[in-house]
This record gives C-alpha cells, sequence and structure tokens, in this order.
C-alpha cells in the first residue's frame, strides 16, 4: 500500500504497529491516532512438530538468526517494509500465547463461529 500512499493515489491514516514504520515516518500509529494500546500486524515464524529434539530447534534459531543478519536480507526486508523482530523459542511461544488470547477476546466479544 506504501507506494499508493506515496503518489498521492491513497491517504494514509494511520499504521497499525505500536511505532510508526519507517517506510512512513509521517504517518501516526493507531494508538498515537488516538485509540491507545491498539496493535495489529501480520507475523512470521517458524514452528516445529511437537517433541522435536531441542538441538535441532537450536540449530534452526541459530540459522534463521545468521539468515535474517544477512545484508542482502536485511536490505530486502527493509525495502518492504518488514521488520525481522527474532527471538528465542520460549519467547515466540510466549508471543504466540499472547495473540491467541487477544484475539481470542476478540473472536468471543463478537460471537464469531466456524459454519
Amino acid at each position: 500500500m506504501i507506494q499508493h500512499v506515496k503518489s498521492g493515489r491513497m491517504r494514509g491514516l494511520a499504521v497499525t504497529s505500536l511505532q510508526r514504520a519507517p517506510l512512513a515516518p509521517d504517518l501516526p500509529t493507531v494508538s498515537e491516532a488516538g485509540i491507545p494500546g491498539y496493535e495489529a500486524g501480520a507475523w512470521q515464524g517458524l514452528l516445529v512438530p511437537a517433541g522435536t529434539r531441542r538441538e535441532i530447534i537450536s540449530r534452526l534459531e541459530a540459522e534463521s538468526s545468521k539468515v535474517l543478519k544477512l545484508p542482502e536480507v536485511k536490505e530486502r526486508l527493509d525495502a518492504t517494509g518488514l521488520t525481522p523482530i527474532g527471538s528465542t523459542p520460549e519467547g515466540f511461544a510466549a508471543y504466540l500465547r499472547s495473540e491467541i488470547e487477544k484475539w481470542g477476546k476478540v473472536v468471543r466479544s463478537v460471537g464469531m463461529r466456524v459454519d
């Protein structure tokens, strides 16, 4: 969307992250625009089957961290507005639990159901 905002074809109102986006530093966050604490965004992560040996998980973590630090990878991610965070398996698990709790409340509050 950013190319449309920068071209003037669309007007950006806010970004949904907690911090302003590097590709659109003039756009406020939704929180700054009046909804304190608002955060919604897409994320990606690596998951493995339950019971995967710890040494395999550690190797995946180490190798993926190396790749995310490569200058050409960082440059490509920056150009698309993606910000790699990186985390430990435990940190990512905690994040997943918090996302499930947060969005579970939203789903329940509006009465969503699977048909």
